[in-house]
């Protein structure tokens, strides 16, 4: 089975242009989330997919495979659609370019175990929300799902409302993700729908199409970069893993 290794990477932020570049202690964004993806174990190879040539030119200097596509992708699996279109795998997993604190341990939670590679299958990683201000974080894509951990709905605001009872642990999303490659056929051809277009939230490509989305809980402690702000704080918790000896340069 081959499983092959994407990061979307887009230069033209509309919150943060030049996002995949931003420097972390001394190394570009998108290098730290190669690197915990490339050491993943059942991942053939691991290709940045960019519509830039300055990203472009550094995976050539880091030494990092690299596919370009086309600048004018509403998000960010309309790009992996055309890089799967390009690049053949069975599987694809896919490890947003904005999560510089993701591990490997917690891609290799969405690795396709006993899964058809000819079947439609779409999975995401999740975890619970322990701190409060993201519930109430519009950045932070919420996330409720059926007894059986498939994907009921997603939204920027608070869901389940706790009309009834607060005992609830709000759950988010976290940018690892797997897909067949008739999943990603299949967003290929199909338009963005009317929830997708309000909330702009990729997975409701699915979702407003009746197709499923297995959410696996990985107690990830990370956070995607969507602000100069959250770029500080992913340095400082960097900069501790370094000098406590959990990262080696």
């Amino acid at each position: 089975m081959n499983i092959i290794g994407v990061i979307p990477a887009r230069y033209k932020s509309t919150r943060f242009e030049g996002k995949p570049l931003a420097d972390i202690c001394g190394k570009p964004m998108l290098w730290w989330v190669y690197k915990q993806l490339a050491a993943v174990k059942g991942i053939s190879k691991v290709y940045v997919a960019t519509d830039h040539d300055r990203i472009a030119e550094k995976c050539s200097e880091l030494g990092i495979d690299y596919v370009m596509t086309r600048e004018d992708h509403p998000t960010h699996l309309d790009r992996l659609c055309e890089f799967a279109s390009a690049v053949e795998a069975d599987f694809y997993i896919n490890v947003n370019g904005d999560e510089p604190l993701i591990q490997t341990k917690y891609i290799e939670k969405l690795l396709p175990i006993d899964v058809d590679p000819h079947t439609f299958y779409a999975a995401n990683a999740m975890t619970i929300i322990k701190n409060p201000v993201e519930v109430v974080d519009t950045a932070r894509i919420k996330i409720v799902t059926d007894m059986f951990g498939y994907g009921m709905y997603m939204a920027r605001t608070p869901i389940p409302y706790p009309k009834a009872s607060s005992n609830y642990e709000y759950k988010k999303f976290v940018g690892i993700q797997c897909f067949s490659r008739s999943a990603l056929e299949f967003c290929g051809k199909t338009p963005r729908g009317v929830l997708e277009s309000i909330e702009d939230i990729d997975e409701y490509r699915f979702l407003e199409n009746g197709k499923k989305i297995k959410f696996i809980m990985a107690d990830a402690e990370t956070l995607s970069v969507d602000t100069p702000k959250d770029l500080d704080t992913v340095r400082n918790i960097i900069r501790q893993r370094i000098d406590s000896g959990e990262i080696k340069l």
